[in-house]
């Protein structure tokens, strides 16, 4: 492990990963995901403070229950969504509807609600205040397609897009990664957890407020 002699200067990617005793690529997933904040260079190179660092290290070392495991799903995820989302007969018609700016702001999203998720699967239980954080990020998203002009089954369609990406990823663990049944259990319970959450969040914002009761101001 690297010692961090000086807390100020900041970390490259190659550094920063072998403080933490993981591969570059895991660091640098970890960061896209927005689990570990990162500075980036004026050239695009990746900095991380070794202070970020450290309570990374510790909030994994509190929260950490399922060796592994939750890296291991975002890995397969994020590798699906990505071919999905490319080129080819499998990319969702949908898709051709949003400009860049607009793609970037999902993107974005996307990787807070990763993150939040992650966070998530790597408790035994409990983890109310994510799941809180999974419902504004519901919302945003919420805001953001009746900003489009999306109707709400179209919304759920591309939100139950991405669910059954994340949901697909879980399901080949097992054979990937030699996991223990009671293990992809967790795993699938924590994210359906999640995933109900934000679609709930995304329903409300849809809803008109309630009219106040005969007698109430």
């Amino acid at each position: 492990m690297l010692a961090l002699q000086n807390q100020d200067e900041p970390l490259s990617l190659a550094q920063a990963a072998s403080h933490l005793g993981v591969h570059p690529t895991t660091l640098r997933r970890w960061a896209d995901a927005g689990n570990l904040p990162v500075l980036v260079t004026p050239g695009g190179h990746r900095r991380f403070r070794p202070s970020d660092l450290e309570a990374f290290e510790e909030k994994r070392r509190r929260l950490k229950v399922v060796g592994g495991l939750e890296d291991i799903w975002a890995g397969k995820a994020l590798q699906e969504t990505r071919q999905v989302l490319g080129a080819g007969p499998r990319q969702p018609a949908w898709l051709a509807q949003y400009d860049e700016p607009a793609r970037e702001f999902h993107r974005q999203l996307g990787r807070r609600l990763m993150g939040v998720t992650m966070q998530y699967i790597a408790l035994a239980h409990g983890g109310e205040g994510l799941l809180d954080e999974a419902r504004q990020i519901g919302h945003i998203y919420s805001q953001s397609f009746q900003e489009r002009g999306e109707a709400l089954p179209q919304a759920l369609r591309i939100l139950f897009f991405f669910r059954d990406n994340m949901l697909e990823a879980a399901l080949h663990l097992p054979e990937a990664a030699q996991l223990r049944w009671e293990a992809n259990q967790h795993l699938f319970r924590r994210l359906r957890d999640v995933f109900n959450t934000v679609e709930l969040a995304i329903v409300e914002g849809y809803q008109p407020p309630h009219p106040l009761a005969p007698g109430k101001t």
